[in-house]
């Protein structure tokens, strides 16, 4: 826990007589005195140079994107597409639609699709653990197929599946056609929403994650090698996808741990094999080199208290609803501020998660971090004689 815990508890101490947001916003140095005393942050240097269509590197467990160019712009994904389709079967088998051990029957569609395989023979009943890895190691499009068609009956419907997740997911520049990434003028994401997937499906699934890591398959009597070359050359990669059409060029999303600090990168549209993995290994030293995250507070945890009109209690304990970590210069914890600011107009009934305030990280006068304050539990209307009484408080307020 960061060394500002003093100061939140005088926080939740104080009396709230102010204006919504602003009312008591107040920052807090982290590191008390060694603030003070920190030396001037030296400048971080712009990130390297990659050959590439698009890039993006992004903090996992921050969020913060820390090298970007042309991130939002939709290009073809190829095969990174089936990150999208993974985290859909994900899905099903974290709600019991679906079992690891359940047989699927290739159809003959997914036996003729074009482009790498797992080779799995028309008719054939595989179980759905294989063709999750032999999509996943062996970039199977028939693999992709197959779960599609047994998930929704039709790989189009599945396509709308993943659409969805997509739009729940807040990926703003993304639309599927298909299941394994065949070129279409309608299929399209983009390194940041490329990223977002990624982050979201190694924070729900770690279990199926772990996948990713797995350097050859055999399926069918026949070894295929993951063509993700950082798997061999960089220990701390464990992730996560290749791709590659024509149209697309050479794409590859990683993600690696280093010192309890995860990095997602993502390369679209490289001119080779080794110019996509020299890329990404580019942008994963980078980030390790010059930056550190760090844990702030955890989600669920009471950080300060918010004043509630017409309740039938006058607070209410708010925290926030995912756990909070901020990245930031190497070297450089001493030298940031948190703060709060809490709102002092909410008006029962309160729900949990109801947004009533938010906190922020500061680093050289510039926001590096945020997230919402939300209600730690409901507080409902109170009697007719408070409801009244708080009217008219408000009214003179």
């Amino acid at each position: 826990m960061l060394q500002c815990r003093p100061f939140l508890d005088r926080l939740r101490q104080k009396s709230v007589k102010s204006t919504p947001f602003s009312a008591i916003f107040l920052w807090v140095l982290l590191g008390s005195l060694h603030a003070a005393l920190a030396a001037e942050a030296p400048p971080i240097p712009a990130p390297p140079e990659i050959g590439a269509k698009a890039y993006l590197l992004m903090d996992y467990h921050s969020g913060r994107v820390l090298a970007e160019a042309n991130a939002d712009q939709p290009m073809e994904p190829a095969s990174l597409t089936k990150i999208m389709t993974a985290y859909v079967v994900f899905r099903e088998l974290a709600k019991g639609n679906l079992h690891l051990d359940d047989l699927v029957t290739v159809s003959e569609k997914a036996w003729k699709t074009e482009g790498s395989r797992m080779f799995a023979q028309v008719g054939s009943k595989i179980a759905v653990e294989n063709l999750l890895k032999g999509m996943i190691v062996q970039s199977g499009n028939d693999a992709s197929v197959a779960l599609a068609e047994h998930i929704a009956g039709d790989e189009a419907v599945f396509a709308q599946l993943m659409n969805q997740n997509a739009e729940r997911l807040g990926l703003k520049n993304t639309h599927f056609k298909n299941s394994m990434g065949l070129p279409d003028p309608d299929h399209y994401s983009t390194a940041r929403d490329l990223a977002l997937l990624t982050r979201a499906m190694i924070e729900e699934f770690p279990e199926f994650y772990k996948w990713h890591a797995i350097k050859e398959f055999t399926f069918n009597n026949i070894k295929q090698i993951n063509r993700n070359r950082l798997l061999w050359r960089d220990p701390s990669v464990d992730g996560v996808k290749t791709g590659h059409t024509e149209g697309a060029g050479y794409c590859l999303v990683t993600s690696a741990m280093r010192d309890n600090m995860r990095l997602i990168a993502v390369v679209l549209g490289a001119k080779s094999d080794s110019e996509r993995a020299n890329a990404n290994q580019a942008l994963l030293n980078y980030g390790f080199r010059f930056y550190e995250t760090r844990p702030l507070y955890k989600a669920g945890e009471k950080l300060a208290e918010a004043r509630i009109w017409k309740g039938a209690e006058s607070r209410v304990p708010v925290g926030l609803s995912r756990d909070f970590a901020v990245t930031f210069p190497r070297g450089q914890y001493a030298s940031l501020k948190a703060g709060m600011e809490l709102s002092t107009d909410g008006v029962a009934p309160i729900k949990p998660g109801d947004k009533l305030g938010v906190v922020k990280v500061v680093y050289n006068n510039e926001t590096i971090a945020q997230q919402d304050l939300v209600a730690l539990k409901a507080v409902p209307e109170g009697g007719v004689f408070r409801r009244w009484f708080d009217q008219a408080r408000l009214l003179f307020k």
